[in-house]
């Protein structure tokens, strides 16, 4: 079974590599994608979080964070039937002194969701599930996206 797996490319995800030795997480108030990606930069890459912005090597700034719902489908009454969620951020990561080391970078993410008005406390639970699995997908790919641009 190893054999086959590591012959079709499989490799568990190891030790990020990002290009700084300190970053700065720049997120207003109390803000849970901040709060996420700072423990996956600290579980998962060598690179320390400092909590002033001029101890940092990098400042991750983050420019915009939006959720939107609209609507995807209605049935014969007018009623609802899906939605699309999308979750959107841009973010930069520069040096302080004029030096980018990301410029603006914009990642979107859309989901389906049915809708059922005789279950709206299950598909309001189902609805904050979804945009905390997306909030995980969008640390993942800020991740890659800073390890990528120090190669």
């Amino acid at each position: 079974m190893t054999a086959a797996l590591a012959g079709c490319g499989f490799a568990l995800r190891g030790q990020a590599t990002l290009p700084y030795k300190t970053i700065y997480l720049g997120f207003s108030g109390n803000n849970e994608l901040g709060a996420n990606l700072r423990r996956n930069i600290r579980y998962t890459s060598s690179t320390e979080v400092v909590d002033r912005p001029q101890d940092a090597e990098a400042l991750f700034q983050m420019m915009s964070e939006e959720r939107q719902k609209i609507i995807l489908t209605l049935d014969g009454q007018g009623r609802v039937r899906d939605y699309e969620l999308i979750y959107r951020v841009v973010f930069r990561v520069h040096d302080g002194k004029g030096r980018e080391f990301m410029p603006p970078t914009e990642i979107s993410l859309r989901r389906e969701i049915s809708f059922n008005d005789s279950a709206l406390m299950a598909k309001e639970s189902e609805e904050r599930l979804i945009y905390r699995e997306m909030q995980a997908d969008l640390v993942q790919q800020i991740m890659r996206r800073m390890e990528a641009q120090g190669r």
